[in-house]
């Protein structure tokens, strides 16, 4: 599946590649872990000539110089941005001391907005993320600005990260109710090492047709193939921030390994596909350091990973649920359709049925 074979992202008239390119790594500045402005813009003009179109930033990223480089960049090239689907964040507080200065109120999504679109060098935004949960300001406050923002003209579509599904359907069914903009699409944390999304948030996604976009698909680089059991991370600026995988993890690596090595691919594109796989429209934002990690993760969109991979990946990843979710899975089938197959799913009899034939 190429880049420039797009998909529609949730109930929306968007469309967008089935990679977005994460602009977090653009720009050297201290603690960001990320590259020069001049390896940015190869790798962006990488991603653009195979047919990219979906580029996503934060305000804060970088200080707010990741969305400087990609202001100047398409700045540089009249024409370019209004084939592209841009799309930042806002809530992060670039002004210490200023309790006003971040989060979803009114008056900082405001003004956010206006500071992101300057340094973007442009007049609106294809899709803006609500980047985490502000729990001292209403959602109908942050709810009917987007709205206003969309009827302004200065951003066209609206998505969630990082919130609690119970916000999030508040925050949708306020929208539905009142003749809002909807929410579209949910930019989660969501990969072979953190599948717990698959709770609550993924079902609320499948039923109101939102897109999920998985950040860290290949959560903190663990899954890229770099780490293997015994071996020392040269090649990894990340690994100072956030240490080494745990056993467990290493369990799941060395399993996306064997994977890998049996298709003649990287744990990377191993890693990506099983993404592309799950129910749903999942657009996996694809981070990039250096161009040659952008080709290698690229690679994703190539590899069909056969039902047996899939069955020893989802196997060996099985995440452990918070409550009700397990109360919800073969246990409620099991109390529902006792032993009957609906849907394809199959269930079991409640024991003490089967002990004894008396009905009261």
């Amino acid at each position: 599946m190429p880049l420039d074979h797009y998909v529609t992202l949730g109930r929306s008239g968007l469309r967008v590649s089935p990679f977005a390119l994460g602009a977090m790594t653009f720009g050297e500045d201290p603690g960001a872990a990320g590259c020069s402005v001049e390896e940015s813009e190869r790798i962006l003009s990488a991603y653009l000539d195979r047919g990219g179109n979906f580029i996503d930033t934060a305000n804060f990223y970088t200080n707010g110089h990741s969305e400087k480089i990609l202001g100047d960049y398409f700045a540089a090239r009249p024409g370019r941005r209004q084939h592209v689907v841009l799309a930042s964040k806002f809530f992060g507080n670039l002004f210490p001391g200023d309790p006003n200065g971040g989060g979803a109120g009114r008056a900082s999504i405001i003004a956010q907005i206006h500071e992101s679109l300057r340094r973007l060098r442009t007049d609106y935004l294809d899709v803006y993320w609500l980047h985490n949960w502000d729990r001292h300001t209403p959602i109908e406050e942050t709810m009917r600005t987007l709205d206003d923002l969309v009827r302004a003209g200065k951003i066209r579509y609206v998505g969630f990260s990082n919130t609690p599904a119970w916000l999030t359907a508040q925050a949708q069914t306020l929208a539905l109710l009142k003749g809002w903009t909807p929410l579209i699409a949910l930019q989660v944390e969501y990969s072979l090492l953190a599948r717990t999304v698959e709770g609550e948030l993924a079902p609320l996604a499948a039923d109101q047709g939102m897109a999920l976009v998985p950040w860290s698909p290949l959560r903190n680089g663990f899954l890229s193939g770099k780490y293997r059991r015994g071996a020392e991370v040269t090649d990894s600026a990340r690994s100072a921030f956030v240490g080494g995988p745990s056993e467990r993890e290493y369990e799941v690596i060395d399993a996306v390994a064997a994977v890998a090595d049996e298709l003649g691919a990287s744990s990377a594109a191993v890693s990506l596909a099983w993404l592309r796989s799950r129910p749903g429209t999942v657009v996996p934002i694809v981070g990039a350091r250096r161009l040659e990690h952008l080709e290698s993760n690229l690679a994703g969109l190539d590899v069909r990973l056969a039902p047996e991979h899939l069955e020893a990946l989802d196997k060996v990843s099985e995440p452990e649920l918070n409550y009700p979710s397990p109360v919800n899975g073969s246990i409620r089938s099991m109390l529902q359709f006792a032993g009957a197959t609906v849907d394809g799913e199959e269930s079991v009899v409640y024991p003490p049925l089967l002990q004894s034939a008396v009905r009261y």
